[in-house]
């Protein structure tokens, strides 16, 4: 009796493990995403109630509320288009120049050894450290924060490119030099699809850098900017809009991360990728 008992238990247990896999498996993706949202927002109400941390995490009323204040101030929007010059700036001069330094560190064992090792070295000072420098050659406004986004997006995105090209097959490289292509061919025929998914992760990394180095870029004098408007907030304490300038460069995060997926289904669906 003691085994039908305990199989009978096991068999139960399964039934119901099958039927909770199947339920979270009917629920879709837009239902996943109410369902963070809404344990995040309980969370958030939560904070907001314990006084700890009610003074750093105001309720979603107040946060809502200061975007009408800072639009009242004439800041918000400005703020936004200051910050999205500067990181877009920043991101596409980064692309264009790791591109071709990262293929011929892979390329050329010579320029590997030269260029490799300073890139590790400079990709361990946060960019705060290089700010000052930065302002001293180039002055302050834009520029130094086009300055400091790019190098920030081109040493994480050089790696990750220079990687891509390195784990490339040798054997398809040999296959088309044994059939006469020319290093132009290789390039164009071999290597740059084969890495294409590795570009798509670098510029995928790079954007998120952009965002995370903003608040070091925009403190070169900016004017205008979120990372500026963030650091001139907690110098008067409104955590409110403080919070909601964090939320929006999450936000804008998001929607790139959106758009860098959109690119990488069009260009890379050849590729096989594993279902979770």
């Amino acid at each position: 009796m003691e085994a039908d008992t305990s199989i009978t238990n096991k068999s139960n247990q399964k039934v119901l493990v099958k039927s909770n896999v199947s339920r979270a498996e009917g629920i879709t993706g837009k239902g996943w995403l109410v369902l963070s949202l809404g344990v995040a927002i309980i969370l958030w109400t939560i904070l907001s109630f314990i006084p700890s941390t009610a003074r750093s995490f105001p309720n979603i009323i107040k946060v809502t509320e200061s975007i009408g204040t800072m639009i009242q101030r004439g800041v918000f929007w400005r703020d936004i288009a200051s910050s999205l010059i500067s990181v877009v700036s920043g991101f596409s001069l980064g692309f264009i120049i790791s591109l071709p330094v990262a293929v011929l560190m892979a390329w050329y064992r010579p320029i590997r050894l030269i260029i490799e090792p300073w890139i590790q070295f400079i990709r361990n000072i946060p960019p705060l450290a290089y700010v000052p420098l930065v302002v001293i050659s180039a002055g302050v406004g834009r520029t130094p924060q086009i300055i400091v986004i790019t190098i920030a997006t081109f040493l994480t995105m050089s790696i990750t490119i220079y990687q891509g090209v390195r784990n490339i097959d040798p054997t398809l490289i040999k296959a088309a030099r044994v059939l006469g292509a020319k290093d132009r061919d290789i390039f164009l025929k071999v290597i740059a699809p084969a890495s294409l998914p590795f570009i798509m992760t670098a510029i995928r990394l790079g954007t998120a850098v952009g965002l995370t180095s903003l608040i070091a870029a925009e403190s070169t004098g900016a004017s205008a900017g979120l990372g500026m408007r963030i650091r001139a907030l907690n110098n008067t304490f409104e955590s409110s809009s403080m919070l909601l300038y964090i939320i929006i460069i999450g936000i804008i995060g998001l929607i790139f991360e959106r758009l860098v997926k959109l690119l990488e289904r069009r260009l890379t669906g050849w590729q096989e990728k594993k279902e979770m």
